[in-house]
């Protein structure tokens, strides 16, 4: 499958292709901070699954930490991707690509949350240790 998206003014485009590596929820600050809500819907996808399709020239990063690189559009600022270099996967906002089924596995950095959810999902405090994280899960 391949699934389209684009920033806010439509100004960049993008396409990812095939299946993402995994979907969920991220509750920590910074996520919180960069997309605007109380709690952040990812989709994970191998890199070379991820293409800019319109608007190359129209994409900027920004790097808070060394983990993520956080990509947005200059002209409307609508955020579109985060790389995880280190982790070999690229979020890509599930917001972004609006036609993907989006279903969620997993919610991470739940000890952070400022919205408690209960939907049956394992909340890691952090990480799944696959992720270098603690595996600890936190109850509903």
């Amino acid at each position: 499958m391949t699934y389209a998206g684009e920033c806010f003014c439509g100004a960049v485009k993008i396409e990812v292709s095939g299946e993402p590596e995994g979907m969920g929820y991220c509750h920590c600050r910074s996520c919180r901070s960069w997309s605007g809500g109380p709690v952040n819907a990812f989709t994970l996808w191998q890199p070379e699954n991820v293409r800019i399709t319109a608007g190359d020239d129209k994409v900027a990063t920004y790097n808070k930490t060394p983990v993520s690189d956080r990509k947005y559009c200059t002209v409307c600022g609508g955020h579109l991707m985060t790389g995880h270099p280190g982790l070999g996967v690229v979020d890509v906002f599930a917001a972004t690509i609006p036609d993907l089924n989006f279903t969620p596995g997993l919610h991470i950095n739940y000890a952070e949350t400022v919205l408690p959810m209960k939907d049956g999902l394992p909340k890691f405090a952090d990480f799944p240790g696959a992720f270098g994280g603690s595996d600890q899960q936190l109850p509903e």
